[in-house]
Order: structure tokens, then sequence, then C-alpha cells
């Protein structure tokens, strides 16, 4: 960069005061008085200057500014670059002839440290430097009664000197002869390098200027470093939707001055006098260079162009608009060319090799993991989420009082200075009741280093059909947590599915304390047949009686004594008296149950229940007994029997326990780290800096801008998740102009999903919570059906053996009476599931049997999840709500993320996804139809874990799940298994859906009858003895003869038709 002449100040002012033009550049002349002044380093280098220091950038001038490491500053000159005004032809003027040369500008390389970078300056910019310094040094010693010049002087402190080498002025910019210039260039080298050995000079801002360095310029994590300057930068240039400037005229600019900073896969700018950031620009495939007038609309300008915006910079002359201008595009080529390309199924991400990745079937495995790696936390933590309670609990059972409560784990990073950033949807108030506004409230006032950003504001947008879908939780931009499961109430569930959750934790009377009496706890109804937690901020205590009385034995001192409460966790070991006997329960069904035996079996290939529990557990204050509370207040729910209300008092039931089952939550996720990680957090940064632009609210300095950390270091994990498998992982994601900012937008999770499925030579197995598709390219576009159609149909005839597994809710997760129809909003996603699967000419069945006829069923299996228990004495069933977003092809390739199969997830446009696809590179030996077959070893334990807990063969040794594919497996265990528990089900319990009802008038005759559960309950039970885990064949007759779009004049009618595809 040539720097553009400086500006006066007071400093020039002064230095014209004391002294005369100076003859000849001498840095003796910089020397201060011996013994004078120290110029050791007030502010001590470090070998490596920490991430975190970019949220603590200061002005440019400020002494505390931070920027060197301990390493020395080398420079030397490469080259001298010498032009005639005929090759600057931006730059002809009357007073220069044709043929005199040109100002040699010296090309300089500098290192420090790990980095190399390279400066180009004239002979002049020499002479500036020196005569700021110089006024510097006289400023210096005066003492001005200002406290900034006071403490300036400080930083100075007294010392000894090293004296200079002379150095002798030269003709002036226009260098002679060959051995002129190499002299003159070993001159200012010296000069140069002798200056940087000098804190005092070193730390000056004109000398960083001069050298081109910032605050960020050294930090490791921020990857090599680009070019640096000062710039004019024009206004405006967003790429906002909805929103554009009224006109291209120069009227509509403001020119800022900047200080730009290029790195390997962005560039950002600050603000000089305060040291902020005030842009980021990620680099991506549009990212490109103009440095026309045309294109620039400016004189000496350049243009940088991605998806999200176009930044034009001034300079002061064409040669340093070309030169940055090839700079910036070269150094991005080298260093971040992964960046300008579209990669695999149009992600912005491409494929990484040996990424260390795990799965998570149910909540619990994924939720103890995601505490501990919140723990590890040291710069940062991401999360994003459709919904985030705060107060639900990452490790149950809870007996360590709050610790391992999500806002106090927050709280607690926050506090030991970790900076945590969330982004919630923001709902249409009057369609949901999540009420992300109590979460954002709750949230950021735990602490000011917690930052919530809502989005989209749905006037201002004009977004109003479309959610932030996607569930992310990135730690240290290393660490990455993608799939189904949002931190919320009702998420948790571990592969028991239970229906009820009636108990307390006591302690049993032989393993207490002699001089501890073992504490009942039985809490009165109030009234209402509702018995209630008390909505308190500490851990939920009881209302009513049963109260544990006080006990001069002490569990939180006994807790730490063993080093299974840390000293830190006072708040949240507060009432762990209280946390015994934490719940309400029915003192006839108090059934004692050995908590350590709750502890089930960790899956093949995944982590114990994690060390934290583990300690949760042997907690060495005796025996835990009695029937654990899982989910306090509103996390007990059942959403198509009530929805969520009064958010904002957690731990207040609002569901009977003793007259209402919960409603089980299957869920699938993953995490992944290094490489992957960071193309995870990048997604969220790219979200988080253009809401930070969106909405005028978050445009404050208190809503940092983020940077993404650099590929180039994503491999120094500091912190792995236990348990992991290497594999080919890439990222993909749903995003458009409403909810990235990006000029076209991305559907890579549609195009992988189509692709997988096109490619599977054996098997699909899929488990999500909608099954929306087949396209008519009127109300459905997605061509995931299709995909599936095609598959079987190539399959048949080409006479090989194929599968298609697909696991759905049996019902929507709407509010709404199935015993009456349902609701509007149930029957309307219930008519677009069907209509692919079965119904009409588009569906998937009636595509397979205009081919093969009956044939199609030894192709494709749709089924759904149900349990039953015992509750009250009367027996219970209900649905297992499927929320996964996963495919298995071929024991090899996996899909896992928040993406349904329907419009609104895959089309990229409307709602906003991101998932992962695992490709696995260790193989292990398994079995395909009967033969020897190479799986992947990641997807091959993710699928027999899903088949051993939906068919029961976690409890059932006979049941064989090894070979998918087989006529055994399909038919005898798969298929015979969800037509036996369908048909005992609807025997003893007379449940729907059901294929017996056809239309709303069946309905009711349907459920006259009474079934076993009324009539005969010996023989029920009897029944149920036979069901063997939880698959039920999907009943695909259910209301098949009953128009179930919304009936015109209903609200859900009003709504347009995309809502529910």
């Amino acid at each position: 960069m040539l720097r553009s002449e400086p500006t006066s100040s007071t400093l020039q002012l002064v230095a014209a005061d004391m002294t005369e033009i100076m003859d000849k550049l001498d840095s003796r002349e910089l020397d201060l008085a011996d013994g004078e002044y120290d110029t050791t380093d007030a502010n001590l280098p470090e070998e490596r200057l920490p991430f975190k220091v970019i949220y603590n950038t200061v002005g440019f001038k400020e002494s505390e500014a931070k920027v060197f490491l301990s390493s020395p500053i080398t420079a030397k000159i490469l080259e001298v670059e010498r032009f005639t005004s005929a090759q600057d032809r931006f730059n002809v003027t009357t007073q220069r002839s044709v043929n005199k040369s040109m100002p040699a500008v010296f090309k300089m390389e500098l290192k420090h440290g790990e980095f190399t970078w390279l400066v180009k300056r004239k002979e002049k910019h020499f002479h500036e430097l020196h005569r700021e310094l110089r006024t510097y040094k006289t400023f210096m010693r005066l003492p001005l009664p200002s406290r900034s010049h006071t403490v300036k002087r400080q930083t100075v402190r007294r010392g000894e000197v090293t004296p200079m080498p002379n150095l002798p002025r030269g003709r002036g910019d226009e260098l002679g002869r060959e051995e002129q210039v190499s002299s003159r260039r070993k001159q200012l080298e010296d000069y140069l390098n002798n200056l940087l050995t000098m804190p005092m000079y070193r730390n000056y801002h004109a000398t960083m200027e001069f050298i081109d360095v910032s605050q960020l310029s050294f930090i490791h994590d921020l990857g090599p470093k680009g070019l640096e300057g000062m710039v004019l930068k024009r206004s405006g240039g967003h790429r906002i939707p909805g929103l554009n400037c009224c006109g291209h005229s120069k009227m509509c600019y403001r020119w800022s001055k900047r200080w730009l900073v290029v790195k390997d896969s962005f560039l950002l700018y600050m603000k000089p006098d305060s040291g902020a950031i005030s842009f980021v620009m990620l680099v991506d495939k549009e990212f490109g260079i103009k440095v026309d007038s045309k294109d620039t609309e400016t004189k000496h300008g350049v243009r940088v162009d991605s998806l999200s915006r176009s930044l034009v910079l001034k300079c002061s002359s064409y040669r340093h608009a070309r030169w940055w201008g090839q700079a910036i595009e070269g150094f991005i080529h080298k260093h971040g060319s992964a960046f300008l390309k579209d990669h695999r199924f149009g992600s912005f991400a491409r494929q990484e090799e040996n990424i260390p990745a795990k799965w998570y079937v149910n909540g619990k495995t994924y939720m103890e993991d995601v505490a501990d790696a919140l723990e590890e936390a040291r710069e940062e933590i991401f999360i994003t989420d459709w919904w985030l309670s705060p107060e639900i609990f990452l490790k149950r059972p809870v007996v360590e009082g709050n610790r391992w409560r999500l806002d106090f784990v927050l709280k607690r990073k926050a506090q030991q200075g970790v900076r945590i950033f969330v982004m919630l949807y923001k709902e249409v108030e009057l369609a949901l009741g999540i009420n992300s506004g109590y979460s954002k409230r709750t949230l950021m006032n735990l602490h000011p280093n917690i930052k919530v950003m809502r989005h989209p504001d749905h006037v201002s947008s004009s977004v109003y059909l479309w959610a932030h879908h996607e569930k992310i939780i990135v730690i240290d931009q290393s660490v990455a947590f993608v799939g189904g499961i949002d931190l919320a109430y009702g998420r948790w569930d571990d592969r028991e599915h239970r229906l009820t959750d009636m108990g307390s934790v006591t302690r049993s009377a032989e393993g207490a304390h002699s001089n501890m009496a073992a504490p009942s706890s039985v809490a009165q109804s109030n009234g209402k047949g509702v018995s209630t937690v008390a909505d308190s901020a500490d851990q939920p205590k009881l209302k009513g009686q049963g109260r544990m009385k006080r006990t001069r034995f002490s569990i939180k001192r006994h807790l730490q004594k063993h080093g299974l409460a840390h000293a830190d966790s006072d708040d949240s070991v507060e009432s762990a008296e209280e946390s015994w006997s934490n719940s309400v329960t029915s003192q006839d069904n108090l059934i004692p149950i050995r908590l350590a035996e709750l502890r089930m079996a960790p899956p093949i290939g995944q982590s114990q229940a994690g060390s934290g529990s583990v300690r949760s557990l042997h907690t060495g204050v005796g025996e835990l007994v009695g029937d654990t509370r899982f989910w306090h207040g509103k996390d007990y729910c059942n959403f198509v029997h009530k929805d969520w209300i009064q958010l904002d008092k957690p731990f207040d039931d609002f569901i009977d326990r003793h007259t209402t089952p919960r409603m089980p939550w299957h869920d699938i996720a993953s995490v992944v780290h290094g490489k992957a990680a960071r193309d995870v957090a990048r997604h969220f940064i790219q979200r988080w800096n253009f809401t930070k632009i969106m909405k005028p609210k978050y445009r404050s300095l208190s809503y940092a801008y983020l940077l993404p950390k650099s590929h180039t270091t994503a491999g120094e994990l500091r912190y792995q998740v236990p348990n992991c498998t290497q594999a080919k992982v890439q990222i993909l994601r749903s995003a458009s102009d409403w909810s990235a900012g990006i000029k076209y937008h991305e559907e890579s999770i549609h195009n992988a999903y189509v692709h997988v499925i096109e490619n599977s030579q054996h098997f699909i197995y899929i488990e999500n919570q909608f099954f929306i598709s087949c396209a008519d390219n009127k109300h459905v576009f997605n061509k995931i059906g299709d995909a599936i159609a095609e598959r079987i149909m190539r399959a048949y005839r080409e006479g090989k053996k194929y599968r298609v597994y697909v696991v759905t809710p049996l019902l929507p997760g709407f509010e709404g009476n199935i015993t009456t129809g349902g609701g509007s909003a149930i029957q309307a996603v219930m008519h677009f599931n069907y209509r692919t699967m079965i119904r009409g000419d588009c569906s998937i069945i009636s595509q397979l049997k205009r081919e093969m006829g009956d044939q199609w069923m030894n192709y494709i299996s749709i089924t759904g999840l149900r349990t039953h228990t015992e509750l009250e004495g009367k027996l219970v069933t209900e649905l297992i709500y499927v929320h996964s977003k996963m495919l298995i092809a071929d024991d090899n390739t996996v899909i896992i993320g928040s993406a349904n199969i329907n419009d609104r997830s895959m089309l990229g446009k409307r709602d906003s996804e991101v998932a992962v696809i695992v490709e696995d590179s260790e193989t292990v030996t398994a079995v395909m139809d009967g033969e020897e077959y190479q799986a992947g070893r990641f997807a091959l334990q993710l699928r027999l874990e899903c088949f051993k807990m939906i068919l029961g063969a976690h409890s059932d040794a006979s049941i064989n799940v090894s070979d998918p594919i087989s006529d055994h497996f399909y038919k005898e265990v798969w298929m015979a298994t969800g037509a036996r528990n369908a048909t005992i089900y609807q025997k003893v319990f007379r449940c729907l859906p059901s294929s017996d009802v056809r239309n709303i008038l069946e309905l009711e005759g349907y459920l006259a009858k009474p079934g076993l559960d009324k009539e005969d309950l010996p023989r029920a039970h009897e029944e149920l003895k036979k069901i063997r885990g939880f698959l039920v064949q999907f009943p695909l007759q259910f209301l098949c003869e009953q128009n179930l779009l919304p009936p015109i004049g209903s609200k859900e009618a009003m709504v347009p038709m995309e809502v529910w595809t």
C-alpha cells in the first residue's frame, strides 16, 4: 500500500516549531538521553496472542493496544520497483514529462514469529515516518497536563538506550544508477530493522501503520497475515432483502476512513479511533476484485464482491489500487481457495477427511456430551435453536443441584470470560407459543458476556411463513453439535421412552448415615388433581407438605469432600438436600429402583453414559432409591394432548402426571470436530453478522462482529468428545437471502438426499418428523419421494433386492384431539404425508403399484413407534414422537441434521437448516443379504442401535438385526414385529390412528367398542407381554375417505398452502 499524505496534526505543528527541516535520515535523532527512558516493552508481548483479543480491540493510538508477539520483527527489501509515467497511465500530469522516471517503490518482506507479509513503500514514506517519530520523541519529553499523555509517558520508563547508526540522506525519490539503488536499499533496510528493535517506536501507531500491522495481525487462530492498511470505504452495497438504495448517484454514498484487514477466508475493516470491527465480509463463490473505474464508479477504486455485499474502497493512486486488488486476490486464492467455489451438492463447505465424528440416538447421551463440551469452552460458545428453554437439565437424574442446568452452565462459563452468542428463531406469537422473548430475557440477564439475537423481524423483513430451524452448538469453533435436538423442553429422553414420571429421589435407610433420617417426599395435590412444583430460581422445591427436614449432615459438604461437587458450585448445590426429594411422588406408586441400574448399557461404539453421569449416580452418600424424576415442570409434556403454556413458570406442571402419559421423544444428533466444526461455525457467523447488519438494535458495539477461525489451525484440538470415529464429513445447509443474506439460495441438503438415494445399492433407512415429497410442481417441489420410487423401480426391473425403511410419527405434532379427527393443523399435515405415501397419483406406492402391483411391499415399509405402561393402576399407550431427521444408506453413508423431508426444510428459500453427511473411511466386516460385507463403522453402529431399540433387541437377544435386507429380517422380523405390535395395541387400547377408521363417521363406532384394557385387564396384560420394541405398522388407510385439507373458513385455510408442505 502507498500511504496518502498525512494530515496536519498537533504533533506536526509542534515539530514545525521545534525542528528545522532535516537534511538526513538519522535514527540517532530518535535516541533519548542516556538513562532518560527505558525502551523495554510496557505491554509484555506473548508467544501467541489469545483469540479472545478480537473482542477487546482499542483505538489505534491507545498505548494498551496489544499487537506484537515476543519474537523480533525483521525487514528485508526484496526489490525496488521503478515505473515511468507512461506505465502509470492514471498519473500523467502536466508537470511531468513522459521520459522522467517515477519515484522508486521499495517492496519489503517482514517476518514476525510464524507470520510473513509484504509491504510497499516509497522513500518519502520513510522520511514521513522519521519526522513523525522525532516529533513523538519531543512530545514525550513535554510534561503536558493530560491524563492520557501522562499514561503514555509512564509506559516509556527510564532506562538505557543503544545508539543507532547514521543513515545518510539519499538523492531524493528519483534514484539513478543501479549501485545507488542497492546501497540506498541497504541503508533503508538497516534503518527499519534498527527502528523495530526499539519498543518505544515499534509500538507507536505511525510505525505500525508504516509496516501494515494492527491488533488483529498476529492472532494464531486467524491464520496467515494478509494485506492491511488505511483506506476510504464507501457506504452501502449490502444485500438486504426487500431494501435497495434509492439511487446510484454519488449523493447516496458516504466515504469513511477505515483500517482494512485481509485474512485467508474473510476481510474486515476497523474504525481506527475506537479499534471497533465495523464490518466482516466472508469469502465465498461470488468473491471477486475489480479495479476499473466503470466497475467501481470512483477514481482509484477497488471493488470487492461477495454473495452478501459489493464493497468499494478508494486508494490514493491507480498504482496503489492495482497493487491492492492484486494483493487481496492473490492472498485469498493462495490461502482461501476452498471457499471460492461451490462444492459437492452445491454446498458452501467442502468434504473434509479424517474428522472425528459421533452419533447420538435420543437426547440423554447428546445432552450429557453437550454439557461436558460446554464445560470445556475457553473462548466462544455459539448456540442456535428453533426453541431454547434455559431451565432444562442436561444431565439427569438431577443429583448435583443446578450444576448441569443449562442457564447455570452458561452463566458459569460467562463468568469465566467465555463469550456466548445465541441466535433464536423469533416466532409469530399468534401461531406458536415457544416464547423466545422469555428465553432471550432470561439468558441476557445472566451475564454481560451472553448475547442473544432473535430473527426474523416479521414486518421489516416481510418473512412471516419461514423459520430458523437449525439446531447447532459450537464450542471454540472446534467442536460442533449438529442434529435435530433443540435444547428445549420435552427433548430429553433415552432408549426406554418412558410414559410416566411420578417419582422423586430418596435414599434407602440402609444406605444412609446413622445420623440422617431418610426423607419421605409426599406432596398433596393442589385441589385440581394436579400436583405442582413451586417455581423458583433455585432447584425446584415442593409446594405443601413433604419438604425435607434439615439435618446436621450436609450433602453439599459431603459431595465437596469427595470431589463430587465443585467448590465453585455453591449456588448449584445450594439446596442439594431438596434435590434428593426433588419432586412430587405418589406413595402408592413408589417402586424402589436402584439408580445405578437406570444407567443403561452404552450402544456399540458410543461412550459410557459420560463421566459426569457416572459421578452423578455414585455419589457416595448412600444408595439412591425411588422413581427418579427426569422431567421437571414444563419438561413433562404431551403436545398433542396440550401445547405448552406459561413458559415463564418453568417448574409448574401444566399436565396432570397422574392421568396423562408424557409423549416420548425419539431424536438423532451428531458431533463433528476440526475443519467440519469450523464450517458449522462459519455458517453461524454468517447468520450472526447478517442479523447484526439487518436489525438496528444489534448494531451497537455490545453485539460484536464474529470472526471465523482459520482452517489452517483446525487440527489443533484442545478438547475432543470421547469415543469418536474418523470419517469423511461435509456440512450441508438450506440458506437464502432472508436467512443468511446471500444472493443465491443453497439447498445442498436436498441435493445430498436425492444423490444418496439414487446411488444407494442395498437399502436406505429414513427417520423423519415429516414425510412430504413427490413433486407435482404445484404444491410440492422436493424430489426425495420421486427418487425413492425411481430407485425401487430400478431394483425391480433389474431383479435385485432393495429395501426402503421409513419411520415417521403416527400423528403430526400439533395440539388436537384425534378422537374427534384431530383438528385442522394435524389433518393438513396428514393430508400431505399420506399424499406422499399412498394417496393420489404422485404418491410413492401409487407409482410403484403402476409398475409392479402388490410387489411394492417387498421394497418399502412405512412404520411408526408406540409404547405403553401402567399409570395409577390403569393401562395407557402413547405414540413415540419421531423428531429425527436422518438417512442411512448401505451401512456406509449417513445424513443427520435439522432438515425435515418437506419443502420448508429442503428447498433452501424457506426454513434455514444445517445437516452433516458422514461417509465412512473405516470399515468393519458385516452382513448384507447373507453375504460378508464391508460396512462403515459409523453408519453400521448407528443403524444397529436404531434397529435394536425399535425392535426390542436390547432386551431380547434372539432378535438379530445384523442383516438389513435379507428376506428373513425384512419379512419375519421387521414387517412381522410392526404388524404384530400394531394388532395388539389396537386390540388392547382401540388406539388411533387406525386403518379401520376410513372416515369421520366410522370414528365414533370404532371408539364406542371398548378395548381389552376396559373389558378384560388380565388378558390385556397377557397380550401386551407379546409386544417387542416400539415398531408399529403405519395405518396407511386412516381417514382415507376424508378430505383432510383445512375446511374453508378455518384459520388454517387462510394461511398459504406452503406452510404445511
